[in-house]
């Protein structure tokens, strides 16, 4: 600017002239109220009103589908994800169960049946996760269906449906044990494949041991925890026992109900939880933090 100035003053009268009507215009042109043909206006600062607020509707909760929403493990999941103030919703054969605790009237059931997949045609329509609680005991070919078959059928359709994260609860390996519950592991073992192919960056298995804590059965209450609790208290300082061949995975340490219900819907929820297998310390050690 300096040098502009400069060259300006040594230069011909008929440059200054010109020049300083360059200057002059760019003045007014920099003034707020300056109009043509009148130079001697002073510019004023600019007058800033203040701005409207707007308005923004918060985002609506997520959505998250519970499949076995009233069993052991089904029942503290959609607990927990109401706790947490997500809308929630749940598939089961029988629909809504007789649980006469007051946040089972918050859960929307619907009747459906995973081993028929006509039954799903709608469960999973606006639905942000999905949580697979299902499992069940008996004949090898009754478990491969309810473990496997069961849960390949619900993840096809939530893949289909672009659902953006599945978490299944799986099983820890025991080793020997899984020979004597060959269709029981094979099932599991087959869902967590077809997981990890359909939802290959929001497919979460967790793989707890021995779930503790307070199992309705009927009208009763078992307390599975006055077994579960001492037994994690003591196995879980113990992990090279799990190193052991053969009999290793039997010192598996047990894990709470209320722990895989946490980190289930963390894992459900949370956008940036890497996908794949959360093993039993994992899932202990998700649960404790907030």
């Amino acid at each position: 600017m300096r040098s502009a100035v400069t060259r300006l003053f040594h230069s011909s009268p008929q440059s200054r002239i010109s020049s300083s009507s360059v200057l002059l215009k760019l003045a007014n042109a920099f003034s707020t109220d300056a109009t043509p043909g009148d130079p001697k206006r002073v510019a004023e600062p600019f007058n800033v009103e203040e701005a409207e607020t707007v308005k923004v509707t918060p985002p609506s909760p997520e959505k998250l589908l519970v499949l076995g929403g009233s069993g052991f493990v089904g029942s503290h999941v959609c607990k927990e994800a109401l706790d947490r103030g997500f809308v929630v919703s749940s598939l089961n054969r029988s629909g809504k169960p007789s649980i006469s605790e007051s946040w089972a009237d918050k859960v929307t059931w619907n009747k459906g049946n995973l081993l028929e997949p006509a039954s799903l045609k709608d469960a999973m329509d606006d639905i942000s996760a999905v949580i697979s609680c299902v499992g069940g005991f008996g004949s090898n070919s009754f478990m491969y269906k309810i473990n496997g078959t069961a849960n390949i059928n619900a993840i096809r359709d939530a893949a289909e449906k672009g659902v953006k994260r599945f978490v299944y609860v799986s099983v820890a390996d025991f080793g020997l044990v899984n020979y004597l519950l060959k269709g029981y592991y094979e099932g599991k073992r087959a869902t967590e494949a077809e997981l990890l192919s359909k939802f290959i960056y929001g497919g979460v298995i967790l793989r707890p041991g021995f779930i503790h804590g307070t199992r309705r059965v009927g009208n009763m209450k078992i307390p599975l925890g006055l077994v579960g609790s001492p037994m994690q208290m003591v196995l879980q300082n113990a992990k090279p026992l799990t190193r052991l061949p053969f009999v290793g995975p039997l010192f598996t340490s047990p894990v709470s109900v209320t722990s895989v219900a946490k980190v289930a819907v963390r894992t459900a929820t949370d956008p940036v939880f890497p996908p794949g297998i959360v093993d039993v310390n994992g899932i202990m050690r998700y649960s404790e933090q907030k």
